[in-house]
């Protein structure tokens, strides 16, 4: 993974007519980056929120997500790029977003968002490679311009912006799980803002009922055979990292209701 720094960032968006910002609709205000959105503002570039994982919430929480943006002026939609689901949607919201053709897209987002996905879903099979894109920055010195509709072109360089707001979200999506220092105090509180929204996530994940994060990380550890080999203690720190990658994958049950129904009880 290789993070697009603001200044080539900026030139992205100035190569592309609309940019796609991808959340994660599992929590999408925590995935969203304002310093962004400023970017594309002040380039006077045409915006759409991508909430993408769809699949892993209930519909109700997709839709009232993408409702809540839309009330504060955002165009958005909610979409599985995996699944396959919702694509139709997307496209169909890319071509209201840039009604003047041709036109050149970028889609950007935070680190494990589902960018990627989300460009394969444009491309398709059948989408054809254009000439080189000189200069454009990301994970190659030249990128590709690939036509994904009539006059309509997509940059295939993802950008992958650096992680803003909270330490905790820095944390768990600015590197590989491996490269995290503290494993099992990021795993803890990642457990408990699961556990505040979702709690009976680790019972339906793991088969574990208990709700404290070092007794949740040991039970999985000794379930997987983890052991250190010297005092036969649980290998909590490779548990802890377990959570961390089961979580991007999907793997444990989460998600933060809209802001209309934070109030209620789950």
């Amino acid at each position: 993974m290789q993070l697009i720094g603001w200044r080539k960032l900026v030139e992205v968006v100035r190569r592309a007519d609309a940019v796609l910002e991808v959340l994660d609709a599992r929590d999408p205000l925590s995935t969203q980056s304002r310093r962004l959105e400023s970017v594309v503002r002040r380039e006077g570039r045409a915006l759409l929120l991508v909430l993408n994982k769809a699949d892993l919430v209930p519909l109700w929480v997709s839709k009232g997500w993408a409702a809540y943006f839309r009330s504060r002026g955002y165009r958005a939609v909610f979409v599985s790029a995996t699944k396959r689901y919702g694509t139709r949607m997307l496209r169909r919201a890319i071509r209201d977003l840039v009604p003047v053709k041709p036109a050149v897209l970028a889609v950007v987002g935070y680190p494990k968002v589902g960018k990627s996905s989300i460009i394969n879903v444009l491309k398709g099979k059948y989408s054809a490679q254009t000439s080189p894109y000189p200069g454009s920055p990301g994970y190659t010195k030249v990128s590709q311009l690939y036509r994904i509709g009539e006059d309509l072109y997509l940059i295939d360089t993802p950008g992958v912006i650096p992680v803003e707001g909270g330490e905790l979200e820095a944390v768990i999506r600015g590197g590989p799980v491996e490269s995290i220092r503290e494993p099992v105090t990021v795993a803890s509180k990642l457990i408990e803002r699961i556990l505040r929204y979702v709690p009976r996530a680790f019972e339906e994940a793991y088969g574990i009922a208990s709700r404290d994060p070092i007794e949740i990380m040991s039970e999985l550890a000794r379930r997987r055979g983890w052991f250190y080999r010297k005092t036969g203690e649980p290998l909590i720190e490779e548990a802890a990292r377990t959570i961390i990658r089961d979580f991007h994958n999907g793997k444990i049950p989460y998600y933060v209701p809209p802001p209309s129904t934070l109030g209620s009880t789950y």
